[in-house]
């Protein structure tokens, strides 16, 4: 029992206050379709009518419409404003921008797709598709760099919002940087992860402990 009382089965845990984060990826924008490369380069693209709709179905799911939320954390860029703008608006809550949200820098990718990159610049894909710590050309952030990234908000989420519930709004690589996190997995992670446009994944912190509750639903786009 000292054990199990060491990883949080003890009753002294339903004491403990807990931070529920929704995450959300935003909606398609006009490079969505094709796949392309999206980050924080040049390419700040807003949503697409097709973005805007999955948001507003997002808004309206029962995931969120069955709680209370406190406030909308967003990434910086349009595509995630724009969406986070609509869910806000739909909870009544107030919209927080935070800069830890944003996507990875793609470099010259940018606004590529995997075809053309592959083209263009094979070995450096190669290397990014096989290595957390490979960057993309161009860029000097990689897959574990956005881990650490996001271990460090994860932290100011389970601290900022301890008794509370938010929707985070960001983009893929930072979703699948926190769950990996949460889950205690290694950067390589994130290359065995699938997350779609507007689909929502769950983490909860309690007394210093994540627990994945969700990942990749979509059912609100059905």
């Amino acid at each position: 029992m000292a054990e199990l009382a060491a990883r949080g089965w003890s009753s002294a845990r339903q004491e403990l206050q807990t931070a529920d984060v929704v995450l959300l990826r935003h909606g398609d924008t006009r490079l969505s379709p094709e796949r392309r490369f999206s980050g924080v380069g040049r390419a700040d693209p807003p949503l697409s009518a097709a973005g805007r709709d999955q948001a507003r179905r997002a808004a309206d799911s029962a995931l969120l419409r069955g709680q209370a939320f406190t406030e909308v954390l967003t990434s910086p860029m349009t595509r995630c404003q724009e969406t986070a703008q609509i869910v806000a608006a739909a909870l009544g809550v107030s919209i927080v921008v935070d800069h830890d949200l944003r996507e990875m820098d793609f470099g010259v990718w940018e606004e590529m797709t995997f075809d053309e990159v592959q083209d263009r610049y094979p070995d450096d894909l190669q290397r990014w598709r096989h290595s957390a710590w490979a960057p993309p050309t161009g860029s000097s952030e990689t897959f574990a760099a956005v881990v650490d990234r996001m271990g460090t908000a994860a932290q100011r989420f389970a601290s900022g919002y301890a008794g509370a519930s938010v929707v985070a709004v960001t983009h893929i690589t930072p979703m699948k940087a926190l769950v990996a996190h949460a889950l205690g997995a290694p950067p390589a992670a994130l290359f065995h992860m699938e997350l779609s446009s507007a689909c929502f994944s769950r983490i909860s912190y309690t007394g210093g402990e994540a627990s994945v509750r969700l990942l990749n639903d979509t059912s609100h786009l059905l």
